[in-house]
């Protein structure tokens, strides 16, 4: 992934880049920890472009829409995701628009496309997989499958990360969530550092 700071890898075709959808994330998101969040989902969906989508012709489009798909959730909670979703409509990437839209069950928007599926299934697991990193020493270097796994399971664990969303995503993918598990923690693994999951080690 593009470092933050570097954020300036245009798309091979479309309008939107990185660099002007890292400037709107930040500019909405003063939180560390979302911004945090937004890149390691950024992460794991270009990964996801060529593993459940297109392949590599999708990277950015896929990547844009896991950093942008909490954009405005730091300044207008409860009117997400409709900011960040007007305002992609506005830049016209209704593709993007849609994923963000439709990336919670709960808001009943249609799974229309492979990138609609994908974000839904790697928000909230990376999102998870991120708290499961930092109670462990070596963070996502040592993290396996069946530890995420055993922690869903607990409830009092990551409280706040919903498990019918987990499992949905899963489910609308086709894929066995150890699976999916283990694709997310080794999409992650090269970015752990600047991603801060290196774990309890390096909190020390």
């Amino acid at each position: 992934m593009p470092s933050a700071d570097q954020a300036t890898a245009p798309r091979s075709a479309g309008r939107l880049t990185r660099e002007e959808g890292w400037a709107l994330l930040c500019e909405w998101t003063p939180s560390d920890a979302l911004r945090r969040h937004a890149r390691a989902v950024e992460v794991v969906m270009r990964a996801a472009a060529t593993r459940y989508g297109p392949g590599a012709e999708a990277v950015e489009t896929w990547g844009l829409a896991g950093m942008l798909h909490d954009a405005d959730y730091d300044q207008w909670p409860q009117e997400h995701p409709a900011r960040i979703v007007a305002w992609l409509q506005e830049r016209r990437e209704p593709a993007i628009a849609h994923a963000v839209s439709a990336h919670y069950t709960g808001w009943g928007v249609p799974y229309d496309s492979d990138l609609d599926k994908a974000l839904l299934a790697c928000d909230e697991l990376t999102g998870f997989i991120g708290a499961c990193c930092h109670v462990r020493p070596g963070g996502v270097t040592e993290l396996q499958a069946r530890s995420v796994l055993k922690k869903l399971k607990k409830k009092d664990f990551a409280a706040k990360v919903e498990r019918h969303e987990v499992h949905a995503g899963a489910a609308l993918l086709g894929v066995e969530l150890s699976e999916h598990v283990t694709f997310i923690i080794e999409a992650l693994r090269p970015h752990a550092e600047v991603l801060g999951l290196l774990g309890q080690s390096a909190q020390g």
